[in-house]
Formats: structure tokens, C-alpha cells, sequence
């Protein structure tokens, strides 16, 4: 699959999901983790646990006979679930929607700039920008946060980015780090809830609706 849309990747294959999350806790990275969820000792959702809190932005493909876990997965942002039955159909899609998502992590930025500094902010590393009196503030995932002196509809046409709406008129999210919508609060892949406004709420549910497109 990755031959054919001309990806290049480094593979590792694990026998056991406890040497996988021995290596993820020792620091190594993965950007994409394929994993069934019945496995002996550590299972899949525990697996996932792990891989949450050492590499929040890894994306999660659950391959797996057992239907009764769709609903878990989505609580723990699975990227895509896929019953055995079905991988011929569904995985080279999510493999490319991955890649796509990938692409966009590493080569999408905002260009910051103010009187102190000029920085580029990754697109991934933005969770969301709230408004501070003239003011935008970036809520980035390594937990800090940068202002800079612009309203948000400039920085909106700035970031460019599907993957980027209002939540509110003080609000724009970072879809990709949306876990999941509860009445008219928004759940982010780092525990905080965001609120969103009635009117947004119908088009956030499609939005991510599309992103997560053959989850089931």
C-alpha cells in the first residue's frame, strides 16, 4: 500500500503488546500503531492507555473480529476501527487517510510572528486558539501557550486548514484532536472540554463525522 501511493515508512512488527509498550514508555516513537484488541496479557485498550499518554499524537488502527469495542475505541481516539472481515476493503483507505493526516502534522505551520520572535507552529501542535481581547492565544500540546496580537478570523484564512473551525466566535479547534462531542461540549485528546455553541455543534458532529469516515 505504501509502495503504491509512493509513502515511505519504517515498519516494526511486535509479538506481544507488552514489548510494544515497554518500548513506547523507554521513549520510542511511532507515528501510526496497528493493533488488534483480544491479546494475551496487555490487551488493545490497555495497549492504547500507554500509547496515549507517551505519544498522544500516534494514530490508532484497531483491527479486530470483535465489533463490541467499537464504542471504547472512539473514547480512546481510535483513528480508525476495522473488522477482520472487512480489512481488504477498509485498510488501504485508512492507511491513506493516515498518511494524509501525517503529511499534514509535518508540513502544515502557522507562521507566529510578533516584535519578540517569528516562529512556525506545527498545525499538529495546536489544540486550540481561544480570543483574549484583541488578542489570539495558540494552546499548544506540549501544554504552553503563545499569544499574539491578531483577532481570530485573520488567523483563520492564516492557518489554512480544513482540520480548523470555530467552535464558537472565541474558539477555533484543532479536529484532529477532538475525541469526542457531548451536548455542547467538545473533548480533547488532552482530558480538557471546550464549549461550543449551539449553531456550530450540527456541523462539528459532520466534520468530524467525515474525518473519521470508515471508523466502523
Amino acid at each position: 500500500m505504501l509502495k503504491s501511493n509512493q509513502e515511505a515508512a519504517t515498519i516494526t512488527l511486535y509479538s506481544s503488546s507488552e514489548s510494544l509498550s515497554y518500548d513506547i514508555e523507554e521513549g520510542h516513537f511511532f507515528d501510526l500503531i496497528l493493533t488488534d484488541i483480544e491479546m494475551p496479557h496487555m490487551n488493545g485498550m490497555e495497549l492504547s492507555a500507554t500509547i496515549r499518554t507517551y505519544l498522544p499524537g500516534a494514530l490508532i488502527i484497531f483491527i479486530t473480529a470483535y465489533t463490541k469495542y467499537a464504542l471504547d475505541a472512539f473514547e480512546l481516539s481510535a483513528f480508525r476501527y476495522i473488522e477482520k472481515e472487512m480489512l481488504p476493503e477498509k485498510l488501504p483507505t485508512a492507511i491513506k487517510d493516515a498518511f494524509r493526516i501525517l503529511h499534514m502534522q509535518t508540513d502544515q505551520y502557522y507562521p507566529l510572528s510578533n516584535t519578540r520572535m517569528y516562529r512556525k507552529l506545527l498545525l499538529k501542535d495546536i489544540l486550540y486558539i481561544s480570543r483574549e481581547g484583541k488578542n489570539s492565544i495558540f494552546h499548544l500540546t506540549n501544554q504552553t501557550e503563545i499569544k499574539e496580537r491578531k483577532s481570530l478570523n485573520p488567523v483563520m484564512e492564516e492557518l489554512n486548514s480544513s482540520d480548523f473551525v470555530f467552535a464558537d466566535r472565541g474558539i477555533i479547534v484543532n479536529l484532529i484532536h477532538i475525541v469526542s462531542i457531548q451536548d455542547t461540549m467538545i473533548e480533547l485528546d488532552n482530558s480538557e472540554f471546550l464549549p461550543a455553541s449551539l449553531a456550530r455543534i450540527k456541523e462539528l458532529k459532520l466534520l468530524l463525522q467525515k474525518l473519521w469516515r470508515n471508523s466502523l
